[in-house]
């Protein structure tokens, strides 16, 4: 008895302190550069973001982890994104450091902040697991709400349309768009407006129904990452801002940045950066990217707005932590800009997609409405049939005055903002400034549960945990030094970093350390390497025990191929046999030949086999005309080759080569060809024998994606 009323009491005890912790919103976008927002020197009109920054701190030398996956797992677990598994992007490869999911040695920010008696809700893009379908309860072992959150509305997948969103789920449930009851806006859909919205219901039912409990809001927003999608009166509004090009438009932002006191002329420098489509054709068509772009950020901040007036109206701005930050610099990815373009066809070519239909293709073939998407210079980005990036040049502007770009871990790759708003906690007169203190990812976690007063368990659920690796950041936001014990790392796809007090030790990947005194050369213009061994040495030992003790080795993991569900290098498989859920062989990264024998009559058609979904992945498949094709998808891009088919029975070799070249042969035809690329990962969504109950590898009008309606023999993949 005596033990029972001391539980209930330390359960009313930590209810009552759960009910005085601060709110916390933790606010991320997505490939935008260090100078884009007004408040940090760039010209996109952002004023809500100007305004929390003006009654907060804004952190001049913060850092992310350089992509979006390995962000998001460091931000939500405190540790090093190797740590937490996804060491690269979602997927496996064969080693603990580099699994694509988050591993149960971690806690989510929610899941710490719920044992303290927090109400948990996400609005945004996850973008932590390899499992887009939740065909069992397994598939969502690491979605939101199994990982701490009590609501979520959101993408599972890392990019895609902001028109008609690739694996949109509400809560459990995957869900359409355009036939969701729960969500219905007065304006046609867009996805950063409904992140938004859904972040402000969160927030309302927290007021109307959970008044008693403090709250954790993640709003993961995708702007302003590739496709350039924006409403038409918001590229509008920008139009004309980027007449003067790129260098114009750099220099600008890097003059407003020494007057805001961001960077200065004693530690940075504006070199010379990429021309992109300056002098060419399609000059006027790239200030458009730009503009695209522009309005994103602008529709993310309106949105952002919402947020921060809902908090005012319900009485919690006040005592409610906010940060915002983003998830890499700047992307040079050339997304959607190879080749000329095609205009647009005056009505629809391909039939419409039903409104119930889930999306599940990160690059859509097609609208809703039957547009096929255009990718290629001169397509004016803006629109759901256009799928297009905003390049290197621009990408440059947004990092002024760093090098490189996401996926790199030199400054452009890894500086942020971190604007810290919270008027309970950071007093008068420290309201507006700048902060200089280095800091990363892996402190909020701890900065976090310090706000709440949680702790972070040694084990949960029965896993033991790693210790948090980051520092609170709380005692910065009264002007009070917050020692670090260890210098800060990275590594990603090989670029790999250390820093340590002013210095920096960084390299690409395969290269020699370069080192830099950041105090006086943020611009990492002026490698010291040679005249500074000793620093090298120092801390290039720093690094190696990091990578030793935090998952990282064996380095270049992150393209080894990727393991097959069990292991296996080949699949043989005999009529009778059963056709689903088979255990695919290892193809990622990976030549392989599928051989097919099967017999048909005039009228069959449909999938003999297939691997993979709307990222990666192939099908072997007959259409009605008495054509065979052998369709691979790469990076959600479609190719095919053909050959006609006569006679009843059949056997088919089909092949992708070590040098990403794409085969087809029949009975010992000489191969039609194409030239692809190979596959770069394992494909996500498993194989298939007569039909495809993965992730539909075929896109609509593209191919017969419905069963066989021969007679399949056998197949085998090596």
């Amino acid at each position: 008895m005596t033990h029972m009323l001391c539980l209930i009491a330390a359960a009313l005890l930590g209810t009552s302190h759960a009910a005085n912790s601060p709110g916390i919103v933790v606010i991320l976008s997505d490939d935008m550069g260090f100078s884009d927002l007004g408040c940090y020197g760039g010209e996109i009109p952002t004023p809500q973001l100007d305004q929390l920054a003006a009654g907060g701190l804004r952190f001049t030398q913060f850092y992310n982890a350089a992509r979006c996956c390995p962000t998001r797992a460091s931000l939500l677990t405190g540790l090093y994104p190797h740590q937490a598994g996804i060491g690269h992007m979602t997927d496996d490869r064969g080693h603990d450091g580099y699994r694509g999911d988050l591993n149960r040695q971690c806690l989510t920010m929610a899941e710490a902040l719920r044992k303290s008696g927090y109400r948990t809700c996400m609005a945004g893009k996850w973008h932590v697991t390899k499992a887009l379908r939740a065909e069992t309860p397994d598939d969502r072992r690491n979605w939101p709400l199994q990982r701490g959150f009590d609501r979520f509305y959101g993408t599972i997948i890392g990019g895609g349309s902001f028109w008609d969103p690739a694996f949109l789920t509400r809560d459990n449930t995957p869900i359409s768009a355009f036939s969701d009851p729960a969500y219905e806006p007065a304006q046609l859909y867009y996805y950063t407006d409904a992140i938004a919205d859904h972040a402000v219901r969160f927030l309302q039912d927290h007021a109307a129904q959970h008044r008693d409990q403090p709250f954790f809001l993640y709003v993961a927003f995708t702007a302003a990452h590739w496709p350039m999608h924006a409403r038409e009166e918001d590229i509008a509004a920008q139009r004309g801002r980027y007449d003067a090009g790129y260098d114009a438009v750099r220099r600008v932002r890097y003059e407003r940045m020494q007057k805001l006191g961001i960077v200065s002329a004693e530690n940075s420098t504006l070199t010379p950066a990429p021309q992109g489509e300056k002098g060419t054709a399609h000059e006027a068509w790239d200030r458009r990217n730009m503009e695209v772009y522009a309005a994103m950020v602008t529709a993310m901040d309106r949105g952002i707005s919402r947020l921060v007036a809902q908090l005012r109206s319900s009485g919690l701005l006040e005592n409610t932590l906010l940060c915002y930050l983003q998830d890499n610099g700047g992307c040079a990815e050339g997304m959607g800009r190879q080749g000329t373009g095609k205009t647009r066809a005056d009505q629809p070519t391909l039939p419409a997609i039903p409104t119930v239909a889930l999306n599940t293709e990160l690059i859509p073939r097609q609208t809703r409405d039957g547009y096929p998407v255009r990718q290629g210079k001169g397509v004016m980005a803006g629109g759901p049939d256009t799928y297009i990036g905003y390049g290197e040049a621009w990408a440059a502007v947004s990092n002024t005055p760093f090098r490189e770009y996401k996926h790199w871990t030199h400054e452009g790759g890894i500086s942020t903002p971190l604007i810290i708003h919270w008027p309970a906690a950071i007093p008068p007169e420290r309201r507006g400034r700048l902060e200089s203190t280095p800091g990363h990812l892996i402190d909020l976690m701890p900065t976090c549960l310090a706000a709440a007063g949680a702790s972070y368990p040694e084990s949960h659920e029965g896993h033991k945990l790693k210790p948090l690796e980051g520092i609170s950041l709380l005692p910065v936001l009264k002007g009070l030094p917050a020692p670090r014990p260890n210098p800060l790392f990275w590594e990603h796809e090989g670029n790999r970093a250390v820093r340590s007090g002013p210095w920096k030790l960084v390299a690409k990947e395969s290269q020699p350390w370069e080192l830099y005194d950041i105090s006086r050369d943020r611009s990492e213009q002026h490698n010291l390497a040679s005249s500074h061994p000793e620093k090298v040495r120092e801390l290039s030992a720093a690094w190696d025990a990091y990578a030793a003790r935090c998952d990282v080795l064996p380095l270049g993991a992150w393209k080894s191929p990727a393991p097959s569900r069990k292991g296996i290098s080949a699949l043989q498989w005999k009529e009778g046999e059963p056709t689903s859920s088979l255990p695919p062989p290892s193809i990622g990264g990976r030549p392989f030949t599928v051989s097919a024998s099967f017999t048909c009559s005039r009228t069959s058609s449909g999938i003999i086999v297939a691997h993979g979904g709307s990222s990666h992945g192939y099908a072997l498949h007959l259409s009605p005309s008495g054509s065979l094709h052998f369709t691979v998808r790469r990076q959600g891009t479609l190719t095919t080759v053909s050959l006609p088919i006569t006679g009843p029975q059949h056997t088919a070799k089909a092949s992708l080569t070590k040098e990403g070249i794409l085969q087809l042969s029949i009975d010992g035809s000489s191969p039609a060809a194409s030239d692809p690329g190979p596959l770069l990962q394992q494909p996500a969504d498993g194989l298939s024998i007569g039909n495809d109950h993965g992730g539909k590898v075929l896109a609509p009008g593209h191919g017969n994606p419905q069963p066989f309606t021969g007679r399949i023999l056998s197949i085998s993949v090596e």
